[in-house]
């Protein structure tokens, strides 16, 4: 599944900085708006000990962790939603990302300027907010422009659906409400979801704070968390120039002893990884054995067949059935032939929903 984080904000918040410490692809990190100016990308590995564990049992030829893509966009200004600065490239590379990680500048020092002179990250929250509300007030108003002209035919029932919904998000619009915090019926939500609008994607509010604040944020943290009460949103706290620093280490025992000299127990980037999974719906399972040990990456929820396609087409085409085993019986028992013996391989169906660790062999015919 090629699922995808965009890292945005102003210029100079420590958006490259953060992308640099989470990803091998280096961007350039420098004292000066729009560093950034084609989106970087990077290829992020999910840490799960899961994995580990079963290659440990197995001892496989090959590991294949799941992953998620994060882009690092071009900082954005006021104006963007009218080509301001870097904004028609920026509005455009956001609108091709699955999820938004917002970075916040959450930290006071004067030998890194700010685009607008001052530290205050829900004003700069606020620029980047408006500035995409515009664009979805646009895409909302263009889609009523068209749909009021099939409302002359009175049987299109459909129309007036749209119609309603797209008028009731631009109500919320204009009052400066995101899509995401607009109460909206399961009906409506299946409408508006066709809009693709910015203000509608998932978003975590990173909050980059100085080494100080990295265990429980400061005052800028607590304003922004006073501030998104009422979306549907995380908020995470990382210090990004010292997780820069963790990740110039070279071991894994260099790396804790300085977490533990911090008072911190993990990197913040791995927290946020995870983090970033969780806020796209998703989960893994697995499969594994002598060949290769790899997890899987599926959305929330979904059923047997669906889950067998993300392997390959013809599993999901052919399904046949999901034999099931859950992943601590696999590790309590050590092997696939010891949890067949035991009676401990599930036998699912079409309709079996695939649950966060599993560890799953599909039986398909094409």
């Amino acid at each position: 599944m090629a699922l995808k984080c965009g890292i945005v904000g102003l210029p100079n918040v420590g958006k490259s900085t953060l992308f640099n410490c989470l990803s091998s692809a280096k961007a350039q990190s420098a004292n000066f708006p729009f560093c950034t100016i084609e989106p970087n990308v990077g290829i992020i590995t999910v840490p799960d000990e899961r994995l580990i564990k079963l290659a440990e049992i197995d001892k496989p030829k090959k590991v294949v962790p799941t992953t998620v893509e994060i882009v690092d966009i071009a900082g954005l200004v006021k104006g963007a939603s009218k080509g301001e600065g870097l904004g028609n490239q920026f509005l455009a590379n956001i609108r091709e990302t699955d999820a938004i990680l917002h970075v916040l500048r959450c930290y006071d020092n004067d030998n890194v300027t700010h685009v607008d002179g001052s530290i205050n990250p829900v004003r700069d929250k606020e620029v980047i907010d408006y500035e995409l509300q515009l664009k979805d007030l646009e895409t909302v108003e263009n889609r009523i422009v068209k749909v009021q002209r099939q409302l002359k035919d009175a049987t299109n029932k459909e129309a007036k659906k749209v119609f309603e919904v797209a008028s009731k998000i631009k109500d919320e619009l204009l009052k400066g409400v995101s899509v995401r915090a607009i109460e909206l019926t399961d009906n409506e939500r299946e409408i508006s979801d066709s809009f693709f609008l910015l203000t509608d994607k998932p978003v975590m509010y990173v909050c980059n704070v100085d080494d100080a604040s990295a265990k429980s944020g400061n005052a800028y943290v607590d304003a922004v968390r006073e501030a998104v009460k009422n979306e549907n949103a995380e908020i995470l706290i990382i210090a990004a120039a010292t997780e820069a620093d963790i990740a110039e280490l070279e071991t894994y025992e260099e790396k804790q002893m300085f977490l533990e000299d911090i008072g911190l127990e993990e990197p913040g980037v791995t927290k946020l990884i995870h983090s970033a999974y969780k806020l796209l719906n998703l989960e893994t399972y697995f499969t594994t054995g002598p060949d290769e040990s790899r997890a899987w990456t599926f959305t929330k929820g979904i059923k047997a067949p669906k889950a067998a396609g993300i392997i390959h087409s013809d599993f999901e085409k052919g399904f046949i059935r999901a034999e099931v085993i859950k992943y601590d019986e696999y590790v309590r028992l050590g092997s696939e032939a010891a949890c067949r013996d035991a009676g401990k391989i599930a036998i699912e169906g079409k309709e079996y929903v695939v649950k966060d660790g599993d560890i799953m062999h599909f039986r398909f015919n094409v």
